[in-house]
């Protein structure tokens, strides 16, 4: 096959062990944790006089062995998790107007489960304050209402 000396292996593992290494420390996700482990087992073997061949079949045994085994655990730290906030809550719920709400100027207020939010008014009309309205939707940060008297839900 092909020669390779001892310590020429030693400096291939270590240097393949730092970039692993830095790679993990400045990813945000993990990437290449598992590499870093199988060249440390490569690394081992090779100090312990095992042929390249062998410290290449467990670089690529451990690098596996370490992904299967981690990836439950990496699935459950990565998968994305839904923040629920008030504002979902607000969603369908009736307001009360404390500011007459006037797209043009743009103006209006909405007081819902003890919140005063910004609102607009979905038909563009004008809506005066004391009106009770229906939350349609959220867009950004302020409610989109609609008259309780003219809602067809």
């Amino acid at each position: 096959m092909f020669s390779v000396s001892a310590a020429t292996l030693t400096v291939i593992w270590v240097v393949l062990l730092i970039v692993f290494l830095v790679l993990e420390a400045v990813s945000v996700q993990l990437v290449s944790a598992w590499f870093a482990v199988g060249a440390l087992a490569a690394l081992i073997a090779n100090l312990c006089g095992l042929n390249v061949v062998w410290q290449i079949v467990l670089f690529l045994a451990i690098s596996a062995i370490c992904l299967v085994a981690t990836r439950p655990l990496v699935k459950k730290l990565t998968a994305a998790k839904i923040q629920k906030t008030n504002a979902d809550r607000c969603i369908g719920a009736e307001a009360v107007v404390v500011e007459e709400i006037n797209n043009l100027e743009p103006t209006g207020q909405v007081k819902t489960g003890g919140n005063v939010w910004t609102a607009r008014s979905a038909d563009n009309s004008v809506i005066p304050k004391g009106t009770v309205v229906i939350v349609e939707r959220m867009e950004g940060v302020k409610l989109i209402v609609r008259n309780k008297s003219n809602a067809s839900f």
